[in-house]
């Protein structure tokens, strides 16, 4: 069975250390305690991590992540193994997000690679650079695997990919064919991909994507209701209102009317999203 940890991520961590660490060169096995730190490590090398009775395959991209005062055993196949690290605390006390103690970095190697160098380098620099370049490697390491099956794109790096084009294009013209093509996959795959994650049809999570951006502009701005209708992708106001009272139960000017800027949480008439 795969073991979990959970990271709190609603504020940066801090960054105590990182560096580039070489594993090996006193003998084929370390032990390993970090009394009030996280460890986080990126390996460069194979071989096996232990902790808490379940050994973990090392290899070249995976990432691993330990809590605070957990012995972990390090056995290796080399004699200089080489890793990027990162001793950290999580100060956070919000949502937690669970991830595996090891993960492959698969596509994402180079990109996490580049950050925690990003990291290191800061960490001599300025404290609050190495937080910001370590928080982003964090929140990325959530999206690795399934580790949170309820989140769309969790569980296939082609829906990860789509998930992603949809957010960086909800303002303009989104089809089916055109985010498979983004995605490296088949319409036909890419819509049972959806099924089986998110419960939608891709073309239904799109327009409930568009619709919660729209309720959020309309609680919490003053931008007229035809530039919110063109800003979130649908620019004809008869399918804006249409749509909102599909996912959101109400016309675009009642969710501004009940929830506004001017109004706040608790005054007039509440709206609740039809889901």
């Amino acid at each position: 069975m795969t073991q979990h940890v959970d990271l709190t991520l609603d504020r940066p961590p801090h960054v105590e250390n990182a560096g580039v660490g070489v594993h090996g060169s006193a003998g084929p096995h370390d032990v390993f305690r970090l009394p009030r730190l996280w460890q986080l490590h990126l390996y460069g090398y194979s071989g096996t991590l232990e902790l808490g009775g379940s050994r973990h395959p090392i290899r070249p991209g995976h990432v691993s992540l330990v809590p605070p005062d957990t012995e972990v055993h390090f056995h290796y196949d080399a004699t200089r193994c080489e890793h990027l690290y990162a001793h950290f605390r999580l100060p956070g006390d919000g949502e937690r997000r669970r991830v595996p103690v090891m993960q492959d970095t698969g596509a994402d190697a180079a990109m996490l690679t580049g950050l925690l160098r990003q990291t290191v380098a800061a960490s001599a620099q300025s404290s609050a650079r190495a937080s910001a370049e370590l928080w982003t490697v964090l929140w990325r390491t959530t999206g690795l695997t399934a580790a949170d099956e309820n989140r769309p794109g969790s569980r296939h790096p082609a829906l990860r990919t789509a998930v992603a084009h949809i957010e960086e294009h909800l303002a303009g013209p989104l089809s089916v064919p055109a985010i498979a093509r983004a995605a490296g996959v088949s319409p036909t795959h890419l819509t049972r991909l959806f099924r089986e994650d998110t419960g939608h049809t891709v073309v239904a999570y799109i327009r409930r994507r568009r619709t919660e951006r729209a309720r959020h502009l309309l609680i919490a701005s003053t931008l007229a209701i035809p530039a919110i209708a063109a800003t979130v992708g649908i620019p004809d106001l008869q399918a804006f209102n249409k749509a909102c009272r599909k996912e959101l139960g109400a016309s675009p000017r009642a969710v501004r009317e009940g929830y506004g800027p001017e109004r706040g949480p608790g005054r007039g008439r509440a709206v609740t999203p039809s889901r």
